[in-house]
């Protein structure tokens, strides 16, 4: 627990405190989350808040927002603080249009502005005009003009007069987060901000904070977000709270050291636990003082040795079907809605144990081509071939359907009381959910009493204990919590079978796939070789053309400038892209018939034939792949 000789309750005197949280509690029937948390928030810190799904980080942060109210304890916000909470569910009014929603804001800047905006169209009265032209003047609101734009452009909000009621859960979350940055706070508060926006959009994000002077506390599992926007992150952990002041990577390395030094501790008072439980054993009834010291000393020595850590890890050998040589084919597949294309003409053959995630803005189709490849959609053209051995294992963004009175076990009993692993062994559905962090007492609670992440983590163990050898995974990492994150890693990294991820988790994408399909829009979709953060280093290198929006908002008069930044000749760059397919071609073949010298059991005259076979194509992958660094190098001169 944090006292007050800890650094993060110690207000800094060159930063003004914004808000102090003292000694709250917060229960639920029996349930206790956390009791007697004191911390406070100043002015510049960035904090983000770690901690296990269901152990009160959403509580916190309803109390923090006055949503609700703490059993006992007070928080207390500095007089006049500007505190703009961004929730994971909006409270928007239905009846009225984006454009409304934003300009109903009490920011005063944004008033000017609306008042601005209704003068354009109608230029005749001058009066009315001239008089709103010169309080944009006199409010310096020119700039935040900009912002405004800039903002509802970055986060596809560019329909002003489309209705609240009529947009996706998605568009309400981004519209919530553009009206809470619009509000210009002085302290924002955030539950899970990335969910919902794309990587384009998670990375601007990051920039706007990294430049504006916003004091920051948030949730978010999103770990590339609080390595590159968070200066401390504060865990909740066990019912104590400790404070890091560093970023991610920071935290990551003093809480291993933390537990660490938690496990040698725990160690040391379980042998002297032993050593005084035979001292208490041989004692006779009558008690000296200093006995009876020594006894009441003997009690919190027993609880120090009887504490242990819940980090359980997921180690499973599920009993999966062994994958063919022939997996999923996919023959120039095609699909459009309305004049909208998606993809065109899409071909590419899986191969076992290929880990592939898939990337790309809201809107260009990911969902759709998952749901072609398991047969939940038929293409407009083109076919999809599946062998005979695959099953699939399909995680969905629907998440699980709950049904009354159900209870966690109840869910994993419809797959059997026990579950078949390797080698003729098997686990009970108790021990199953153990692995998957829910405790005895847990897996008897009511499924719809479970909050977010905790039914996301349950749907995650229904998908997986069925055994699949294709698993697919829709935004598997959305509402889970950071523990739960590394729990599944860890299966993941250990899984034989092929894996196909959607994410926008840089941090999980990087760890967990090795090759990408980028869906660019307009029917477009690349197949890239490498991880995203590999992917990032390309495509920043890689002129672009600017789109309608960021050419108007461009600085004028640097066109001559910014053309001369573009270090590869038109044909230099229509090669270097090709080079890229030709790359990611060839690796795919070298691989396939590398795997068929293993399973196709040829004689020693077509292994010689084939072997000149691979040879060749190392021979140009090595060529292709030395011409790609040179430009590659032309481009970062």
């Amino acid at each position: 627990m944090l006292d007050a000789q800890n650094p993060f309750i110690l207000q800094e005197i060159a930063h003004m405190n914004y808000l102090s949280v003292e000694n709250i509690a917060k229960s639920y029937g029996e349930r206790v989350l956390f009791e007697n948390i004191s911390f406070g928030i100043n002015q510049g810190q960035k904090i983000g808040f770690v901690a296990k799904n269901g152990t009160g980080k959403t509580s916190l942060l309803n109390i923090l927002s006055g949503k609700d109210t703490p059993d006992s304890g007070i928080v207390t916000f500095r007089k006049n603080l500007n505190v703009a909470f961004l929730s994971q569910e909006p409270n928007l009014k239905a009846e009225l249009t984006v454009e409304e929603t934003i300009f109903s804001s009490s920011t005063p800047v944004l008033k000017v502005i609306e008042a601005y905006e209704k003068a354009l169209l109608h230029p005749e009265e001058t009066d009315s005009y001239q008089k709103a032209f010169d309080a944009m003047d006199a409010n310096n609101a020119w700039d935040f003009e900009t912002t405004y734009k800039q903002i509802l452009f970055k986060l596809k909000l560019d329909n002003l007069s489309q209705k609240v009621a009529s947009l996706s859960g998605g568009q309400k979350k981004r519209l919530a987060l553009a009206n809470a940055l619009l509000a210009q706070p002085d302290l924002l508060i955030m539950d899970e901000p990335t969910n919902h926006l794309d990587l384009e959009m998670i990375e601007w994000l990051e920039a706007f904070f990294a430049k504006e002077s916003i004091t920051l506390f948030m949730v978010t599992h999103d770990r590339y977000f609080l390595e590159r926007v968070c200066n401390e992150i504060v865990e909740l952990d066990a019912g104590n709270l400790y404070s890091y002041k560093g970023n991610y990577s920071y935290y990551l390395e003093k809480r291993d050291a933390r537990i660490e030094n938690f496990e040698t501790e725990t160690a040391k008072a379980k042998q002297l636990y032993k050593k005084e439980l035979d001292w208490m054993r041989r004692q006779p009834k009558a008690r000296t003082t200093k006995s009876k010291s020594r006894i009441d000393d003997f009690h919190e020595i027993k609880s120090r040795a009887h504490q242990r850590r819940n980090d359980h890890e997921v180690q499973l050998e599920l009993n999966m079907e062994r994958l063919g040589t022939k997996v999923v084919e996919l023959h120039g597949i095609s699909k459009s809605y309305d004049e909208k294309e998606l993809f065109q003409k899409f071909t590419y053959n899986f191969l076992r144990g290929e880990r592939i995630g898939i990337i790309g803005k809201n809107g260009t189709g990911k969902s759709t081509f998952l749901n072609i490849l398991t047969g939940g959609l038929v293409p407009d053209s083109g076919k999809v071939v599946i062998g005979d051995t695959v099953k699939f294992g399909y995680y969905t963004q629907r998440g699980i359907t709950i049904k009354e009175g159900q209870k966690v076990i109840d869910v994993i009993r419809e797959f059997g009381d026990y579950i078949p692993l390797k080698k003729g062994r098997q686990i009970s559905a108790q021990q199953l959910l153990e692995r998957f962090l829910f405790d005895r007492k847990k897996q008897y609670d009511f499924v719809d009493k479970l909050s977010g992440g905790e039914r996301k983590r349950l749907y995650l163990c229904t998908v997986l204990i069925q055994n699949p050898n294709f698993l697919i995974l829709d935004e598997p990492t959305n509402d889970l919590d950071i523990v739960t994150l590394n729990v599944l890693e860890s299966f993941l990294l250990d899984f034989p079978g092929c894996l196909l991820v959607v994410s926008h988790d840089r941090y999980f994408m990087d760890k967990i796939v090795d090759h990408l399909f980028v869906f660019r829009g307009g029917g477009v979709i690349n197949d890239f070789p490498g991880n995203y953060t590999d992917f990032r280093a390309y495509d920043d290198s890689t002129p672009k053309e600017k789109t309608v929006a960021e050419t108007e908002t461009a600085p004028k008069g640097n066109w001559k400038e910014n053309s001369n930044k573009t270090k590869l000749s038109y044909n230099e760059q229509k090669e270097f892209q090709k080079l890229e397919r030709d790359i990611a071609k060839l690796e795919r073949e070298r691989s396939a018939l590398q795997e068929k010298f293993a399973t196709e059991g040829w004689d020693t005259e077509e292994i010689n034939k084939q072997s000149l076979v691979l040879q060749e194509m190392i021979t140009q992958l090595d060529e292709k792949e030395e011409r790609w660094f040179e430009l590659s190098a032309k481009l970062e001169g």
